[in-house]
């Protein structure tokens, strides 16, 4: 999904989440103010990761066919906040992420190779009896593109994917 994409939320979550991004956009044109809009997918880094499930027996690989989403280590989120603050256009609109969107098996399953551990078994999406918001967000998947604010900002993920964020979290023994 692109910035420019036509926003259809899937739940009432996400359409509260378009109105405030056209509240916001009006009530900076209205004041002169410089107001951008960041599109955030799933954050992780140092203490929020999945080594964090994964040790305290939380992590679960959902079999989900096709279901990926993108995600973003907070320190590129950081950073790309620090780039719209350097390079400011009112009513910018971005997708903060990373290069390579995953499903959440592959990502648990990486980690748990990273800390010398069997990753938990999939379990397919039908049997996960997993709560109402969790099914939505299996429902769909969640590719972005981070083509924009790569353009406009000059901004580059120190972390182009999941692979790197999670070694370098785990590099910094956490």
């Amino acid at each position: 999904m692109f910035e420019a994409s036509r926003l259809a939320a899937g739940s009432a979550e996400g359409a509260r989440r378009a109105a405030a991004e056209r509240d916001w956009l009006e009530v900076g044109r209205g004041m002169g103010l410089t107001v951008a809009i960041f599109r955030l997918p799933g954050t992780y880094g140092p203490g929020r990761s999945a080594f964090d499930r994964l040790r305290a027996g939380q992590a679960r690989r959902i079999a989900a066919p096709g279901q990926v989403f993108s995600r973003i280590h907070v320190d590129d989120l950081a950073a790309g906040l620090a780039a719209s603050i350097a390079r400011p256009r009112p009513g910018g609109i971005y997708n903060l992420c990373d290069d390579e969107p995953a499903a959440n098996s592959e990502v648990i399953a990486y980690a748990a190779r990273l800390l010398g551990i069997e990753p938990p078994p999939e379990i397919p999406l039908a049997e996960a009896a997993l709560p109402p918001a969790s099914r939505r967000f299996y429902a769909e998947s969640k590719r972005v593109s981070n083509a924009r604010a790569k353009a406009e900002l000059g901004w580059r993920p120190a972390y182009p994917s999941y692979r790197e964020g999670l070694r370098a979290i785990l590099a910094a023994g956490a």
